[in-house]
């Protein structure tokens, strides 16, 4: 496993961490929580030390299932863990909803409360990094989240203040690393093979103002593994139904195909490798985490930390 400090924070995180959705028990189908804790082992076993999750992934459950795998080990203060705030989901826990609702809230308030529930599930007395959670552009221009984190910060709740972007018009939030250059440390952008946005104003910008990049959805929920066909379907409880749709699944793999010669020359890697080793290779880039249900995949992602022979101007374009 490589490491690499993290923008200007003082940690110093593995390039391939572990993403925590996928084993929330919601939005990804069924899980099995003894099976995704055999999943966290594998990962802090073979030199993972950061840990990606957010308080709405199963409803606090991601964040209370790491926790009961660190103090199963002894670790709780010894790995890094970034979780997210922003979307209220409290209103929703004895809902039936097959998936999470969508209900933001960026107010003061709610950012502090959320992250001190977080902390109660996490079993910790500081959160590592705190980041707000896909907000769209007007409520970044909103004074109150920044508030909360400048405040949690300052009480010692949070070591680190993050941003969490996910939206396709990335680029339009550019303006806020330079509004609040003093209190971000971290930027998380959606970025991979077939999604890149990210390079045209966010990464010059997190270049600038040395933040901390972390790239989530590195492996397209799951497309960049080459499990997926233009007939693969998911089922109500994934929200891969929305978001891997038919329509979309069949504009990816059509790019996908497009990049056949290149993963035929590189075939002593995965295609879950080599994506992987595309987003942590872009200069502005500090780690990937990718979502992981078993031991297995752990194993394979982790992998590509260490690829040394393939740099990121040998990835092909998305126009070849």
């Amino acid at each position: 496993m490589n490491y690499i400090n993290l923008g200007k924070s003082n940690l110093r995180i593995s390039t391939i961490s572990f993403g925590a959705w996928g084993i929330s028990g919601r939005d990804w189908g069924t899980t099995d929580d003894e099976v995704s804790k055999k999943a966290i082992n594998a990962a802090l076993d073979n030199g993972v030390n950061l840990i990606d999750t957010a308080d709405v992934y199963g409803f606090g459950h991601s964040e209370e299932l790491i926790a009961q795998v660190l103090e199963e080990r002894g670790e709780k203060n010894k790995i890094i863990i970034a979780t997210k705030a922003g979307n209220n989901f409290y209103p929703f826990i004895s809902s039936k909803h097959k998936t999470t609702p969508a209900n933001p809230d960026y107010s003061q308030k709610h950012i502090i409360f959320a992250a001190e529930q977080s902390l109660k599930r996490l079993k910790r007395d500081y959160i590592d990094i705190l980041q707000l959670h896909s907000p769209t552009t007007d409520l970044l221009k909103r004074d109150e989240p920044w508030l909360a984190l400048e405040k949690l910060k300052k009480q010692g709740k949070i070591l680190f203040a993050g941003l969490s972007v996910q939206s396709f018009k990335e680029s339009e939030q550019a303006f806020i690393l330079d509004e609040q250059k003093d209190i971000l440390d971290t930027l998380q952008v959606r970025y991979n093979l077939l999604e890149r946005e990210a390079e045209k104003k966010l990464f010059p910008k997190a270049i600038e103002h040395n933040m901390g990049v972390i790239v989530r959805i590195p492996l397209l929920f799951g497309l960049l593994s080459g499990k997926f066909n233009r007939l693969s379907t998911f089922g109500e409880d994934d929200h891969r139904q929305n978001n891997l749709s038919s329509e979309k699944l069949l504009v990816y793999l059509n790019q996908l195909d497009k990049m056949n010669t290149f993963f035929s020359k590189h075939s002593q890697f995965s295609m879950s490798q080599l994506s992987l080793c595309f987003c942590i290779s872009h200069p502005a880039c500090h780690a990937a985490i990718p979502g992981a249900k078993t031991e297995t995949q752990v194993l394979e992602n982790i992998a590509a930390s260490e690829i040394s022979t393939i740099h990121h101007s040998d990835f092909p374009t998305l126009t070849e």
